[in-house]
């Protein structure tokens, strides 16, 4: 039986973890997780080939210097929690001096949190503006039975919280489609909230953009008075498609003629669609069985794939 040298025991102290299931977010992010455990393990491997661990200097877990970064995960400071509807609560972070995440539009980030010893990491898109300074603001809704939630809800003003990012994002250009149409399921609205932000805040930008935004109930509509302002630009409508009210009389009158009862189905979609004043180039954000829907009703709208994008 080989004993293992004190030396061999020190490389294999050092050695990364390869990351658990769990760990990784499921957003398709570049780099994921598992390729950063990839570069880190060659890294390993190299420097105990060559016996010296000054090669692994360079590695970085996590950093506190307050620069978002896609590799290495950053600590930023709870600034404020406002509950927005009974499952789902706005976040503020602070940014050092009056720094920016400097995102393009719709880009997402990744939290890691720990649970009961388990770490979970999950991905979140801002709906600050992309060139907010000093700040940015996640929307997040809370899961009974969510690992995340669990660790999310115990967050205070002042806690750190980790992240690491940008990923993804929609290349927007202004102008460069004639209207967008935006189908969001719930907290599915979070990337199209900078999307509409920075057409409203562009005098130059003419894109007309229909929202269709799906949520249970009236009371369950997240940010309504940004949407409510948004909504009055001329080249921006909001419809609300609400599945479990049954009649639309105990909302107010500003919201009867634009929301709908029920699910948002086929036929509802190709009217939304017939509705628009141009063809439109389709933005998909929610769960995978509501993506999947609005993709086959879409396609039985006429609406080619190289005309959609999904978050």
């Amino acid at each position: 039986l080989q004993v293992m040298s004190g030396s061999e025991q020190d490389w294999l102290a050092l050695r990364p973890q390869e990351p658990s299931p769990s760990q990784c977010c499921g957003s398709g992010c570049k780099p994921c997780i598992y390729d950063v455990y990839e570069k880190e393990l060659a890294q390993w491997e190299r420097a105990k080939a060559m016996q010296d661990k000054s090669l692994l200097m360079g590695k970085k877990e996590q950093s506190s210097n307050s620069e978002l970064n896609p590799e290495t995960f950053t600590a930023f400071s709870v600034s404020s929690v406002e509950q927005l509807t009974e499952d789902t609560y706005q976040y503020k972070f602070e940014l050092p001096g009056n720094s920016s995440l400097q995102l393009s539009l719709g880009q997402h980030i990744v939290l890691r949190g720990v649970v009961n010893g388990l770490e979970v990491q999950r991905a979140y898109t801002p709906i600050s503006p992309g060139n907010a300074e000093g700040y940015f603001e996640v929307l997040i809704k809370h899961y009974e039975a969510g690992l995340m939630s669990q660790y999310i809800k115990t967050w205070k003003r002042g806690d750190m919280v980790f992240w690491r990012g940008p990923f993804g994002g929609f290349p927007y250009r202004p102008n460069k489609h004639g209207e967008l149409l935006m189908l969001a399921s719930g907290t599915g609205l979070a990337p199209m909230i900078p999307i509409l932000q920075s057409i409203t805040g562009d005098e130059e930008d003419e894109t007309f953009v229909t929202l269709v935004g799906c949520f249970p109930t009236f009371d369950k509509i997240y940010l309504k008075p940004l949407l409510q302002d948004l909504a009055r630009y001329w080249n921006i409508r909001i419809f609300y498609v609400l599945s479990q009210e049954t009649s639309l009389e105990n909302l107010p009158w500003s919201y009867q003629e634009n929301t709908y009862t029920g699910h948002l189905n086929e036929d509802l979609t190709r009217t939304i669609i017939n509705s628009c004043r141009r063809k439109p180039f389709v933005l998909i954000c929610g769960s995978s069985a509501f993506n999947e829907d609005m993709s086959r009703y879409l396609k039985a709208a006429g609406i080619e794939e190289n005309s959609c994008f999904i978050f």
